[in-house]
């Protein structure tokens, strides 16, 4: 990989222990989310793991992490509920093969066409997904056998740890940067509770709490190869070609956008087209060896960029951390008080958040800014991919309306008698209906021009709306010229097409959105 040889001693070091902490905060998100899809948490685990070290490698952000994630999670749990596991495995090797084939065809450019009010909405709703996660980790085991709020002396020593957590996170890094402050704060509030004797809900706590199981642990083996246990044919695929379509769809939209926040954290650029192929074979080798499928974490990535994780080597180290602690150090990670890694989280909500998005109502066009409110609550209530798309769907009339105002045309009578309209602005779908408003077939002259120098013509509602307007006057026996159209639009033009004058020096050269010619 290019960026291995320009590393330095501290780049190395800041990766190595920024990954460190990342791997600590791997461990209960991969298994609340494991949780979440119906699945064992060493599935979660295993996948933290396998699609961490793959996209660490293979894929196009460095210092971004990727791993099991709730987004992909709260798809695959009807899938899993009613046809099983080995059809969760089929259908996340099948979403890695369109993933793949989506960086192959180079569609990863296309998340330059989500508009930045989308994007802030995006970060902001993350980060309060990211924050009502971690809520959860106030409840308790009930005696009625549910979940309930903690209260007393365990709920305020809950809160001081959290408090502690994120001081330590916030006042070291003003006396020094030589260790990741969160990495110190889990350190530092773990020695506390275990030798002041506090009770604090542990990591472990958490594992046998969700799975129902008081002996359940983290300790786990190596995993297996072993292919998905199905039948390699069209009934296996008619069930899981909808889940693998969305489930790559979530995971490419997730990491392609966490991209574009970590490049602009960064002032450095990522590329998209790569990390496509990156997550498709991390979900690919998931699905072989007994793991969930994933894809970017915008959470653990802020913690290792902000623990000064920049390389290759933070997100490797990371996922070999995991599997080391899953492996031989299971009995610490169960020791790490939960407080501490909610302190944690909650630092990444402050750091993710864009605040100044709260400021931005009178500096902004209102249209932007409730795109921002917009996407932020549909992530908030739905899910990323579906906040995204009525984000860009939204952006996108918005843009349609504004233009659609910006036609029009100026006029005068030439020379020779005939009236030259003269078009200004695109003509598209939204602005057809006005175009043809600008025209007065029946008081204009004899002879008609229409030049369109100054104007674009879009799309086919715009062929159209030109041949609307010339039947308009070859009804009334009147002579219409058309000047200055593309090449492409004079073949598509099926009314007008005779009316057309060519200028092989002055014709522009653009092409238009349609599927005629296709």
């Amino acid at each position: 990989m290019p960026e291995f040889p320009q590393v330095s001693q501290q780049s190395v070091k800041n990766d190595i222990l920024s990954g460190l902490t990342v791997a600590l905060a791997l461990v209960p998100e991969a298994v609340a989310f494991a949780f979440v899809a119906g699945v064992d948490p060493m599935v979660g685990l295993y996948a933290a793991f396998i699609v961490g070290l793959i996209t660490a490698i293979f894929g196009g952000r460095p210092g971004m992490i990727s791993g099991a994630t709730g987004a992909m999670a709260v798809v695959m749990v009807s899938l899993v509920a009613q046809h099983g596991i080995q059809y969760l495995f089929a259908a996340v090797m099948l979403a890695g093969v369109f993933q793949i084939l989506a960086g192959v065809f180079r569609l990863g450019k296309f998340i330059r066409m989500v508009p930045h009010p989308v994007m802030i909405g995006f970060v902001n709703g993350l980060a309060i997904v990211i924050f009502l996660a971690q809520l959860g980790q106030f409840k308790v085991p009930s005696l009625t056998g549910g979940l309930e709020w903690m209260h007393g002396s365990q709920l305020y020593i809950m809160l001081g740890l959290v408090l502690l957590t994120m001081s330590i996170i916030y006042f070291l890094p003003k006396l020094t940067k030589a260790v990741p402050s969160s990495l110190v704060a889990i350190l530092t509030v773990t020695a506390l509770v275990h030798v002041l004797g506090l009770d604090s809900r542990t990591v472990v706590d958490f594992v046998r709490a969700m799975s129902g199981d008081a002996n359940a642990t983290l300790a786990g083996s190596l995993p297996t190869f072993a292919l998905p246990d199905v039948s390699f044919n069209l009934a296996t695929l008619k069930i899981i070609l909808p889940y693998s379509l969305i489930l790559a769809a979530v995971g490419l939209i997730e990491s392609l956008l966490t991209l574009t926040v970590i490049d602009e954290m960064t002032n450095t650029r990522g590329h998209g087209n790569r990390e496509c192929v990156g997550q498709g074979m991390a979900n690919i080798t998931c699905s072989v060896f007994g793991a969930m499928g994933g894809c970017a974490m915008i959470g653990q990535s802020m913690i290792n960029i902000n623990s000064g994780g920049r390389g290759r080597l933070s997100g490797i180290t990371a996922a070999i951390g995991l599997l080391v602690f899953i492996l031989f150090g299971s009995a610490f990670i169960e020791m790490i008080p939960l407080a501490a890694l909610v302190g944690v989280m909650f630092m990444v909500v402050i750091g993710t958040f864009e605040w100044a998005s709260l400021r931005m109502m009178r500096k902004v066009p209102k249209h932007d800014f409730f795109t921002i409110i917009l996407v932020t609550c549909v992530t908030v209530a739905a899910d990323l991919a579906v906040a995204v798309f009525v984000g860009v769907i939204y952006s996108a009339l918005v843009f349609a309306w504004n233009h659609a105002k910006q036609i029009y045309a100026s006029s005068h009578i030439d020379n020779d008698g005939a009236k030259v309209y003269q078009i200004n602005g695109p003509l598209f779908f939204g602005s057809a209906s006005h175009f043809l408003e600008l025209f007065d077939a029946p008081n204009d002259p004899q002879t008609v021009i229409i030049d369109f120098a100054h104007s674009r013509v879009a799309d086919h509602s715009a062929i159209e709306a030109i041949d609307t307007l010339a039947e308009r006057y070859a009804t009334r026996k009147k002579t219409l010229h058309i000047r200055h159209l593309s090449p492409e639009c004079r073949r598509l033009l099926q009314k007008a097409g005779n009316l057309v004058e060519v200028n092989m020096l002055e014709d522009p050269t653009y092409k238009v959105a349609t599927d005629v010619l296709g």
